[in-house]
């Protein structure tokens, strides 16, 4: 990442400068005239009731005129300054931290949701169930962000080709893909600063979420923020290259929305991108006084916030939806595509034509197979687990194939429900259509919950989720199908983590999944566990068919000497490059034909992990009998081999086949 540096009382005014843009000027001088943060920042527990439980940013009534969507189809738009800030500069928080956990409902405003899920015409569609055996291969595994003081998590992750974001209430962290930390910071301002905190964001950053822009090559991370009843906030970020650490332009959006006269916030919000633009759809209920408002959507150009100019917005609303998420797009599509439940027997799909220019919400539905909404499911040690409604909790659109997922019940078990979803030529002609639908079922008496789901290059389809039973402790898992398996159908469920206690009650509010820009081929999910430290959260990759490796291995072989005596024990120097996937392993071994006539075979090197991009090297010491004479050439001969880990990278390793050879003569007399 390109590192922007701004130093002293010039960062200070530049900051200050750009905020006065979009917030009051009494925010403007709190910002210049706030007092510094202790120099060793630690994590600290949510703070007392106030106003909701937290306090306004300005302290005085908000100046900024809301949105008003009263009438059906406005569009209002916005424009909101960028800050430029580069996180090296920003001190670590560690966590977990000590105490009892804080629900995030508590310090909202009173919001209840005046949609209810109709019940739509029952069908006999078609549902599938999992197969007898796995399909999911797990690769990586580590644990993510544990506990910030606030539940329940709201645990998403973002995969870029050398690092994860990953976001929780109220933090966020970056990790190698080994699962080494490189950052860890609150999103609010109890950091020093906190991630937001520059551009005037306070102790309140809630429902974050984040992805990896495959297409732009940038991360993206969002959360909402409400202090009192009269300021709301969509607060996202955009960083400057592939590489999270470093410089990203960061932008606080007003989010206050009126219908009539009373204002509404967002809550629960969706997030996700095409070429053209990112999107941002939330729940909207009463800020000035009670009430539901809908659903909220918001276009943010991306050629502005890529190029860290001000961003560009626009805001519109649908009043008979609920819950609504964005997908995240791969491929040409004809319009961005959202998703939610419309009755207990179909789905509702948005649409907004001309985003960026002219923006209008369409929208249709298709029928799928009859659902009742979830139950708290039960978990070891008489705990249960809160599984909030049957809203979508997330969809992914790839080349027309749009999928989604959600929590369901049926005969008195509760099932993460998956769908498969041609948008063919809609919205321009025609209609929607389901390709095919499944239940994850994790085996007798054990419920599964939280789905993730997302396909990668080769049609493959990733999925991630809970489960649990009254005698089985909470687990993350994965699992997934080929484009082959009968339709409606996925593996069985491969457990990438048991809990190591009992635990439950409020939980979620959601899994995640992510697909790796480096081989678009390598699924990553994301989960929250009980730990004993409170909650934490559990990291894995995993594969559905295992990518095909080119024959690249690039072996080399130097010895030494190259002619001349060749001594009994002989060093060598071995090297192989140019894997062309990460997650794998290498080796080399040697094969020897002595002048005399001798063979030896099979010396081997270590297994070694690789990348597409490094090196394995070795001096290689091996000592050899005096069979006779070692008058005349000795043929070295290097092969490197390449092999496919076993899942979590233990062994047994299995040889790939991906294998490349390079020999050497070497003339030697005794």
């Amino acid at each position: 990442m390109k590192f922007k540096a701004v130093t002293g009382s010039l960062l200070l005014l530049f900051v200050a400068v750009l905020i006065g843009f979009a917030v009051s000027p009494s925010q403007h001088d709190a910002q210049t005239t706030a007092a510094q943060p202790a120099p060793h920042p630690t994590a600290m527990r949510p703070f007392g009731n106030d106003d909701f439980g937290v306090p306004s940013t300005s302290g005085e009534p908000r100046q900024l005129e809301p949105a008003d969507l009263t009438e059906p189809g406005a569009v209002v738009w916005g424009t909101a300054p960028a800050a430029i800030i580069d996180t090296t500069t920003h001190q670590q928080i560690q966590y977990p931290v000590d105490g009892p956990d804080r629900r995030v409902k508590e310090l909202l405003p009173p919001h209840e949701s005046q949609w209810t899920l109709p019940l739509g015409p029952p069908n006999s569609l078609p549902v599938g169930s999992t197969l007898d055996t796995p399909r999911a291969s797990a690769v990586k595994t580590f644990p993510g962000i544990s506990d910030t003081g606030w539940t329940p998590p709201d645990p998403t992750h973002a995969v870029g080709p050398n690092h994860i974001v990953s976001t929780v209430n109220m933090s966020l962290a970056f990790y190698a893909k080994d699962g080494t930390v490189q950052y860890s910071n609150d999103l609010g301002d109890a950091g020093n600063p906190g991630f937001f905190e520059p551009l005037g964001a306070g102790g309140f950053t809630f429902d974050p979420k984040c992805f990896y822009d495959h297409i732009a090559d940038r991360f993206v991370v969002l959360a909402l923020e409400v202090y009192g009843s009269t300021e709301a906030w969509i607060t996202f970020a955009v960083s400057d290259d592939s590489d999270p650490n470093g410089t990203w332009y960061k932008y606080r959006t007003d989010a206050v929305i009126s219908v009539g006269s009373t204002t509404y916030w967002w809550d629960y919000p969706g997030l996700g991108y095409d070429e053209d633009a990112y999107y941002v759809t939330g729940n909207l209920f009463g800020l000035s006084s009670g009430g539901w408002a809908g659903v909220g959507f918001r276009v943010i150009n991306k050629a502005e916030v890529l190029a860290g100019n001000p961003a560009v917005y626009s805001t519109l609303r649908d009043g008979d939806a609920a819950s609504v998420q964005v997908c995240q797009h791969f491929g040409s599509n004809l319009a961005p595509f959202f998703v939610s439940t419309n009755t207990s027997s179909s789905l509702r799909i948005h649409a907004i034509t001309n985003p960026t220019t002219s923006p209008a919400l369409t929208s249709t539905t298709v029928s799928v197979p009859s659902f009742s909404d979830p139950f708290s499911a039960p978990a070891a040690g008489g705990y249960t687990v809160s599984l909030v409604d049957g809203r979508i909790m997330n969809t992914h659109w790839r080349d027309g194939n749009l999928y989604a997922a959600h929590n369901i019940s049926s005969s008195g078990r509760n099932f993460a429900r998956w769908y498969h979803v041609d948008t063919n030529n809609w919205p321009s002609s025609g209609s929607v259509s389901l390709v095919q639908s499944g239940n994850i079922d994790g085996g007798s008496g054990v419920h599964t919950w939280f789905p993730a789901i997302y396909s990668n290059a080769v049609g493959d389809v990733g999925l991630v989720c809970g489960s649990s039973s009254s005698t089985q402790r909470i687990a993350v898992n994965v699992t997934g199908r080929s484009p082959g398996d009968p339709a409606g159908t996925m593996g069985s469920l491969t457990q990438a983590l048991l809990a190591p206690v009992n635990g439950g009650d409020r939980w979620g509010d959601y899994y995640d999944i992510a697909i790796d820009p480096a081989d678009d081929m390598t699924f990553w999910a994301i989960g929250e566990y009980p730990a004993s430290s409170g909650w934490s959260n559990w990291i894995s990759s995993f594969t559905i068919t295992v990518p095909t490796i080119p024959d690249t291995l690039g072996a080399s072989i130097s010895a030494t000497p190259s002619a001349g005596v060749l001594p009994f024990t002989s060093q060598f120097w071995v090297q192989l490059e140019n894997l062309t996937s990460e997650n794998r392993r290498a080796a080399a071994r040697i094969d020897v034909t002595l002048g005399n006539g001798s063979d030896y075979t099979n010396w081997r090197a270590g297994w070694t992990n690789l990348g597409p991009v490094e090196v394995f090297s070795t001096n290689w010491l091996q000592n050899f009998p005096a069979f006779g004479s070692l008058v005349g050439d000795n043929v070295f001969e290097i092969i490197g081999e390449d092999v496919t880990p076993s899942p979590f990278n233990q062994p047994p390793f299995a040889p790939s086949g991906d294998t490349d050879t390079d020999s050497a003569t070497v003339t030697a007399s005794n």
